[in-house]
Parts: structure tokens; C-alpha cells; sequence
């Protein structure tokens, strides 16, 4: 008996933001990336993941592999574009005092 081989297309699709999913979640690549550098096996990552398929996070990590160069470049991309919006964000909305913000508002609202 002969084996067919076949090829089996990249479970990976980039959403309207250009952020690349794995499977049909909503889990990104850079996600199961960062879990595969920390250690974790694909099984763990589905654990972690229920949403994912098993099938899909190994061909996620083998698309990786084959592709270092390219996906830590979009991760590297990625990670400035969130550093932006966390500090854009932060000056827009001053973290500081934050909390005796929200204490002094939930106080006023048991005032009312």
C-alpha cells in the first residue's frame, strides 16, 4: 500500500487588522509562539487553548520553524505596535492614582 501524500494548506489567515489567527479562533500566531519559546508542548497549548485543534498548533509551530526569520520579524513588529498603543494609551489615560480615582468614584456613588 502507497501512502498518498498530501499537502494540507497553513491554518493561519491574517484578520482585517493584519494580526495573524491561528485555525478559526481568534488565537493569535504570536500567542502560540510565545507559549512554544516558554516551553510549552502543542498539547499544553491546546490545554491552555481550548479553542485551538491540536493539528493546527503543530502546524503553526512547524510554520515557525520554517519561518524564523519572518514571523520573529512580524512578532518584533507586532510587540512596538502594542508598546505604542500601551503608552499612547497611558498618556491619553494616567494610570497613576488610578485606584484612589475609582475608590473616590464607587464612594461617591454610594452617596447617591
Amino acid at each position: 500500500m502507497t501512502l498518498a501524500i498530501a499537502t494540507e494548506p497553513t491554518p493561519l489567515k491574517s484578520n482585517e487588522d493584519g494580526v495573524v489567527l491561528v485555525g478559526n479562533t481568534r488565537v493569535t500566531l504570536d500567542t502560540v509562539v510565545a507559549a512554544f519559546l516558554e516551553g510549552a508542548t502543542a498539547e499544553e497549548i491546546v490545554e491552555q487553548y481550548p479553542s485551538l485543534q491540536l493539528a493546527d498548533v503543530y502546524s503553526a509551530i512547524a510554520y515557525y520553524l520554517r519561518r524564523k526569520a519572518e514571523v520573529d520579524a512580524y512578532i518584533k513588529i507586532r510587540q512596538e505596535r502594542a508598546s505604542q498603543v500601551r503608552q499612547e494609551n497611558e498618556r491619553r489615560f494616567n494610570p497613576i492614582g488610578i485606584h484612589d480615582r475609582l475608590l473616590a468614584r464607587l464612594e461617591h456613588q454610594k452617596q447617591s
